[in-house]
């Protein structure tokens, strides 16, 4: 069984007042070949953590994936997933994610009750994880796969309202995703609200395209930066990303 040292870390970037950096890869859209080369971008980035998974998996070879990854690199895998066959014991951390913006029950506990022997005997650090969907301009994947409705980008209320709830209901973390190719970025202004008014760490993510986004979210209260469509078309923003959570 893992330690708790992947979340004693991000419980640590909380308790600093410091942000770190996730590139999120998703099996689909990355080739195995490509592997080495994202790994040695992370390195040199000082990447924090490669969150791995996605919406569907239409190519099965996440496994892979993290291995050829874990071959060339020491930063810490954790699993995003989408489905409880996205669960793979080669990981070191899984996000254990609820959609708590949403209302369909079968996202709030149906799919962990039925990956939860698999989970359990994988031995992977589990990290229960509140996630909250915000609406970024555009249906998502996520939205249009979990049959939610985001929270309006406008009602910071309803955020905090919703990211309490998770911290009540004993979430480890908050993520707030505009989702995979969001037109609109989260509001520094959400984020600010809801970081200010949480004991948790608060993770983001959708939209954010460049650096000067990154430090708008880690001033405002981020704990974690979260990037996937804007490396998958430019790996070498990795390091740009990435150095801007460290001011």
């Amino acid at each position: 069984m893992h330690t708790r040292e992947i979340y004693r870390g991000l419980r640590s970037l909380r308790e600093n007042r410091k942000s770190g950096f996730a590139v999120l890869a998703d099996p689909d859209k990355i080739a195995v070949a490509d592997v080495p080369r994202l790994a040695r971008l992370c390195n040199e980035a000082g990447v924090d953590y490669l969150f791995i998974g996605g919406s569907l998996l239409m190519v099965h070879q996440m496994e892979q994936c993290i291995n050829v990854f874990k071959a060339e690199s020491n930063i810490p895998v954790v699993l995003f997933p989408g489905s409880p066959s996205q669960v793979t014991p080669v990981a070191d951390a899984l996000l254990y994610l609820s959609l708590i913006s949403g209302r369909n029950a079968d996202l709030l506990i149906g799919q962990h009750v039925i990956s939860a022997p698999q989970v359990k005997a994988s031995g992977l650090e589990v990290i229960s994880t509140g996630y909250i969907l915000i609406d970024g301009g555009v249906q998502t994947t996520v939205s249009y796969m979990s049959h939610s409705m985001p929270v309006p980008a406008n009602k910071p209320e309803i955020a905090l309202s919703t990211a309490w709830a998770g911290e009540m209901l004993g979430n480890q973390v908050i993520y707030m995703d505009a989702g995979s190719g969001a037109k609109n970025p989260i509001s520094k202004e959400m984020i600010r609200q809801v970081s200010a008014n949480i004991n948790i760490p608060l993770f983001v993510g959708g939209g954010i395209t460049t650096p000067d986004k990154v430090r708008e979210n880690c001033e405002a209260g981020a704990n974690l930066i979260v990037v996937g469509n804007a490396i998958e078309r430019d790996p070498m923003l990795i390091r740009d990303l990435a150095q801007a959570t460290k001011g």
